[in-house]
């Protein structure tokens, strides 16, 4: 009986150490996340939609998690306040023109608060300020957007595919140059006229400069040129010169 009585014991006081050590490591968790046991100081904003944003939700500043969201409160049918407890030792890195967003541990996890880092030269935040924030963008409004995207493409590709059916048929005026074998050859005489064309006029352009009456005109305008040349040269060799010097 009394080896009973003594295993009884025994087992009831493992059973309230095991209970005792959860439950102190349960207030460490719980103290560690709200910052119980650091200094602290306390900063709001507010937002027209917190998009999922719950009470102790982590706060992080430049990627670090720096504070856990502290109260969520509903003011009216358009703003929600938010307070937040942030680690003392952060303060001196967070300015009084940083702003606060709303994002999401990947694409789908956790909803946080993204703190900016603000303008170097703007104050320190001070202890119960409010600063600005930064809207966030629905996950409905994206996949909407996305969806009329998908939409307009779908749309885009279905009138290529019709311009290059008939294309293919020869309607149109690309449709008919593309499949018409006459035109196409129209074209090809029309490209070696223009060719014929242009050597006719070069050999017009050499008869002209062997003309009695134009030789002079063309003797002219080829001395004019070789005198620019020169000067060119001479002026080239001075500023060689005066490299040098």
């Amino acid at each position: 009986m009394e080896t009973t009585k003594q295993g009884f014991k025994i087992r009831l006081g493992i059973f309230i150490i095991a209970g005792l050590s959860l439950f102190l490591l349960a207030i460490f968790i719980i103290g560690k996340q709200k910052n119980m046991f650091d200094p602290v100081f306390n900063i709001s904003t507010k937002f027209k939609n917190v998009s999922g944003l719950q009470v102790g939700s982590s706060i992080r500043f430049s990627g670090i998690n720096v504070g856990t969201v502290d109260n969520i409160e509903l003011i009216n049918d358009s703003t929600v306040k938010v307070d937040m407890i942030l680690k003392q030792d952060v303060q001196k890195f967070i300015r009084a023109d940083s702003k606060a967003g709303i994002g999401s541990e990947g694409l789908i996890g956790d909803k946080l608060i993204v703190i900016s880092q603000g303008n170097p030269t703007s104050k320190l935040v001070k202890n119960g300020q409010f600063i600005n924030a930064i809207e966030p963008i629905e996950t409905d409004a994206i996949m909407r957007s996305l969806e009329t995207t998908a939409g307009n493409v779908a749309i885009a590709s279905g009138e290529i595919g019709e311009i290059l059916i008939k294309i293919n048929n020869g309607e149109g005026t690309l449709g008919r140059l593309m499949n018409d074998e006459s035109m196409a050859n129209n074209i090809d005489k029309t490209l070696v006229n223009l060719k014929n064309g242009s050597k006719k006029l070069d050999e017009n352009m050499e008869a002209a400069k062997s003309n009695f009456l134009l030789k002079g005109y063309f003797n002219k305008k080829k001395r004019a040129e070789e005198k620019k040349k020169k000067e060119a040269e001479k002026a080239a060799e001075k500023a060689a010169k005066d490299a040098k010097k």
